[in-house]
């Protein structure tokens, strides 16, 4: 039997939900293509459209937040759990596995596997991760988490509570809004396969996204655009790009930002959040450095062709991830817990999608090991 390292190319799942092609460089996110939906949708419309197929009208989307902004507080128990995390000073990204985990206790219905309790379960989800992200980042930084304010969308929530109570600009909020669409979902990648795996084994959607969460947190898979933002910082002006950049390649570095295993030509989310941080940069953040961050992307690229012709390293989400997120005043800690905020509506969709047709997930290994080995009692082992 053929194998596959790493199951590359083999189709685990059909799915209505978003289309990769990594050839032609096209995300589709339930039959949008992204730089058509990132750059006008909020986060609550793509949330509405991956789980129904449709986007809203004026009264569903009304009807829709309404629902969102019900699931606004915190469990006393998640709280006990964020609290005990900040006193350890745990990274956010595991503050928010643990948590997540925790959701499962205020589900009203957690015998009832049907599609609205379900659905509900995704309600709860997805409203409540902003509200940990933001709580426990003041929490972590010694201050009592603020309550959530009425009649904000998910996004201006999540940087209400994360700033203590300032309420953010609209350019703020629109440059999350296109992020958080843009990450929203992408393909078969390994948090979303570990939540399917999880969900066919018939667990719970409370499982299946702590273990999407899990899958997050590898570098491997959620990226690193935190030292994507650190490299433009050290070079800080465009006429030492060159040379920091020759001696990092020099050197066998790898350029954060540059490279995708599925794209083999420029992935489509850094054009879609390279104009957004270009609008933020422009009317609300330091345009200098967006300036500074495209002529490095530009030296960058050569000199990775140079370096490593025919390996087709583009520009990759991470990179204006950095530029977007840091522009609207996220420390680079936050940057994996908001693309969790983002990915969990993709997450929700994917469960709820499994749990239609469901069928076991259960791939073959090949092995590889020793045959034939014969029993030695222990006193006679060498």
């Amino acid at each position: 039997m053929p194998t596959a390292s790493g199951l590359e190319n083999v189709i685990a799942a059909e799915t209505r939900l978003s289309m990769v092609d990594g050839t032609a460089g096209k995300l589709v996110i339930c039959g949008y293509p992204l730089e058509e939906i990132a750059p006008n949708a909020t986060y609550e419309e793509a949330l509405y459209l991956l789980w129904n197929g449709r986007l809203p009208n004026a009264k569903e989307l009304k009807d829709f937040e309404a629902e969102l902004e019900a699931e606004s507080s915190m469990p006393d128990s998640t709280l006990l759990v964020l609290k005990l995390a900040a006193k350890a000073k745990v990274p956010t990204m595991d503050a928010l596995r643990m948590a997540v985990s925790t959701l499962s206790v205020v589900d009203p219905k957690p015998a009832d596997e049907s599609i609205e309790s379900n659905r509900q379960r995704a309600v709860l989800l997805a409203a409540k991760f902003p509200i940990i992200v933001g709580s426990y980042w003041q929490l972590k930084n010694g201050k009592e988490p603020i309550k959530p304010k009425a009649k904000l969308s998910r996004a201006a929530q999540f940087l209400y509570l994360f700033s203590g109570g300032e309420t953010p600009s609209p350019e703020f909020v629109r440059a999350l809004n296109t992020y958080l669409v843009t990450v929203s979902d992408h393909g078969m990648n390994a948090s979303t396969f570990t939540a399917r795996v999880i969900t066919s084994t018939l667990s719970d959607m409370f499982s299946a996204v702590t273990g999407a969460i899990g899958a997050l947190k590898g570098p491997a898979h959620g990226g690193a655009p935190g030292p994507a933002l650190d490299m433009v910082f050290e070079i800080g002006k465009p006429e030492r790009a060159e040379e920091v950049i020759r001696r990092m390649l020099t050197h066998g570095d790898r350029l954060m930002g540059f490279g995708h295993r599925v794209y083999k030509v420029r992935d489509p989310r850094a054009d879609v959040l390279s104009a957004a941080a270009e609008k933020l940069y422009e009317k609300a953040a330091d345009r200098d450095l967006y300036d500074l961050a495209k002529y490095v992307e530009k030296v960058a690229l050569r000199l990775l062709e140079e370096y490593k012709p025919g390996r087709h390293l583009q520009t990759n989400v991470e990179y204006f991830t950095a530029m977007v997120l840091h522009g609207i005043g996220l420390p680079s800690e936050l940057f994996s817990p908001t693309f969790a905020i983002g990915r969990v509506s993709g997450w929700t969709a994917h469960v709820l999608e499994q749990q239609e047709n469901n069928r076991l997930i259960r791939p073959q290994s090949e092995y590889v090991g020793p045959r034939n080995l014969k029993w030695v009692p222990v006193e006679k082992r060498a």
